[in-house]
């Protein structure tokens, strides 16, 4: 059963979007103390409202067990049949990684007080953190393809302003240019996927409610039976795994990831402990009814995933940094999420997560 008019889940999102406002035009103002209470103040927030929200997602209330809670903010825009809600859904799936993002975010913030305290832009990097984890948490609530996307795409910015958190420094400055311009590549594959998903579907809302159903709704009931939109299929999985493939540095746009470890370290460990980089699994695991309908593409996925893991994990044992170590052992760990989607083990694939 779906309860359609739970509003906490605006909350969570929205915190660190706060946070991250407030430090941005006044953190240059405010003390330290402040500034990083603030930050903290907020994930932490959200991760007590994403406990919240389990909570109800788990329990029996009023006789109804509830899979599926969605809210429905407002209708961002409405042209020529295509309906952009601001709606937030929160099923397993969701509640699992929201509860990840914030509960290691609000570690990784606490851990940050000391690590930049005598850094002269500490509001600033406050701000982009928050920035962050809004963007992330937008990112695996949306149940909207373009809303997913907004969140994908913030993901990517906050991660380049963070990367090149030292811009001064040329090293760091291009590390962040780097991972910025090798995930546009798989973003615009991602774009042109969503919309030819669109053109079939007539709709970019996920789920979709009892009353406006999605992409899940059409393509169990419609795609399976369709002659035409079978081939399309593949076409729309492969262009969709080639965004996951930037944002989750599979071969051949991993190249980005190791140069990541230019960042700050807490940085480091917000993009490779279970956040930005899993975005593509988590996008597949999402849409996972979609890809098992075309075997080439679950083909695909499976073989990067494999080629990926061992490609990286020969490179790491031959690294003497330990940052670089730990880049390439997370691109070769994502590189075995992605082998156990491509076999269609979906639970397992997040459960490595």
């Amino acid at each position: 059963m779906t309860s359609n008019n739970y509003w906490l889940l605006a909350l969570i999102p929205l915190m660190p979007a706060l946070g991250a406002t407030i430090n941005g035009i006044f953190g240059r103002k405010l003390p330290h103390k402040l500034s990083h209470t603030i930050a903290v103040g907020a994930i932490a927030a959200s991760f007590v409202v994403s406990l919240i929200a389990f909570g109800t997602l788990r329990s029996n209330v009023d006789g109804h067990e509830y899979n599926e809670l969605y809210y429905k903010v407002y209708q961002w825009f409405s042209v020529a049949g295509l309906n952009v809600d601001i709606a937030f859904m929160f099923d397993n799936l969701s509640a699992l990684m929201c509860l990840i993002i914030t509960g290691v975010g609000t570690l990784i913030h606490i851990y940050s007080i000391g690590y930049m305290h005598d850094d002269e832009s500490y509001s600033r990097y406050f701000t982009y953190l928050n920035l962050f984890c809004f963007a992330m948490l937008l990112l695996v609530l949306g149940d909207n393809l373009l809303v997913l996307f907004i969140g994908w795409e913030g993901v990517g910015l906050a991660s380049y302003l963070l990367i090149g958190f030292w811009f001064s420094d040329n090293e760091k400055a291009s590390a962040g240019k780097k991972a910025f311009i090798v995930n546009r590549i798989g973003d615009a594959a991602f774009l042109l996927g969503m919309f030819i998903l669109f053109s079939f579907t007539g709709t970019l809302d996920i789920l979709g409610s009892e009353s406006d159903p999605g992409i899940r709704e059409w393509v169990l009931t419609n795609g399976v039976n369709s002659t035409v939109f079978l081939p399309f299929a593949t076409l729309i999985c492969v262009l969709l795994f080639i965004g996951c493939t930037g944002k989750s540095a599979q071969i051949p746009l991993y190249v980005w990831l190791p140069d990541a470890m230019a960042g700050p370290t807490p940085v480091s460990a917000l993009i490779h402990a279970a956040t930005m980089v899993t975005a593509g699994v988590y996008m597949v695991t999402r849409l996972n009814f979609l890809f098992t309908l075309s075997p080439t593409a679950m083909l695909l996925i499976a073989t990067v995933g494999a080629l990926t893991a061992l490609f990286a994990a020969s490179i790491a044992i031959v690294q003497r940094d330990i940052k670089k170590v730990l880049a390439y052992s997370t691109v070769s760990q994502l590189g075995y999420m992605f082998l156990a989607a491509g076999v269609g083990g979906f639970y397992a694939a997040v459960f490595h997560l």
